[in-house]
């Protein structure tokens, strides 16, 4: 019986968690690739968060592959990030936006080149960005520049030539705000039913991955707007 089997990165985090989880319970293979393991995971592949970005990339193909030990995987979900404000005038928007750029950039970059070399013909790759880069990030820039970024790897990627394998779809999701117990910790007078849940994602990423029909078209950048804990999709 043939195993399907999915790459996590971030698979760590609150929403990385519910993802890995999620999968498992749907006897898939999981791989979580973090700063941090998860037990919940088949496999993990830790990175050192002081390594540069070569670095990084040379060790996760590496214990990829060598994990995968000549298989493929069905789906790399990408669902590391970070944020942190800082508008021009601040001492600390240069600071910040270092760490948002690796936070989200540099994962989403090497998950790219995890899904063109381990990725199966067919497979999904997925980004996370934010739906608030639609409007004007003023006050915290690195986050908006960085997720900007995510957007343009996203359409880049669905271009042909781009070296992904042959009939994959590349599609990003941009939720505005997840419910989380962190951003409920910090926010909390935040109004959790516009928080798009986690559980949902993790749902929607395994119809993705399970049923490439029911995808977006290639390069889509999908916004979950949530409202009274209802979800609704807008794709751009």
């Amino acid at each position: 019986m043939a195993i399907n089997r999915v790459a996590v990165y971030g698979g760590h985090g609150a929403l990385g968690s519910a993802v890995v989880n999620y999968f498992k319970n749907k006897s898939f293979w999981t791989l979580n690739i973090d700063l941090l393991k998860n037990e919940m995971a088949d496999a993990n592949v830790v990175i050192n968060k002081n390594s540069s970005w070569t670095e990084q990339e040379s060790l996760v193909l590496k214990s990829v592959g060598e994990t995968l030990n000549g298989e493929h995987l069905d789906a790399v979900l990408c669902v590391a990030g970070g944020w942190a404000d800082g508008k021009v005038s601040s001492e600390n928007m240069i600071k910040n936006s270092e760490i948002l750029w690796k936070q989200n950039v540099w994962t989403s970059a090497i998950s790219a080149r995890i899904a063109a070399l381990y990725l199966k013909k067919g497979g999904l790759l997925q980004f996370t960005s934010a739906s608030t880069v639609f409007k004007d990030t003023s006050g915290m820039l690195g986050y908006g520049m960085a997720k900007a970024a995510i957007n343009q790897l996203t359409k880049s990627l669905a271009a042909k030539k781009s070296g992904m394998p042959d009939e994959s779809t590349v599609v990003a999701i941009l939720p505005a705000l997840l419910d989380t117990e962190q951003n409920r910790k910090w926010m909390p007078k935040v109004n959790t039913d516009s928080c798009t849940s986690v559980h949902y994602i993790a749902e929607l990423l395994y119809e993705w991955t399970l049923d490439p029909s029911s995808r977006p078209e290639n390069g889509s950048l999908v916004e979950i707007i949530t409202q009274n804990k209802q979800n609704e999709l807008k794709i751009h």
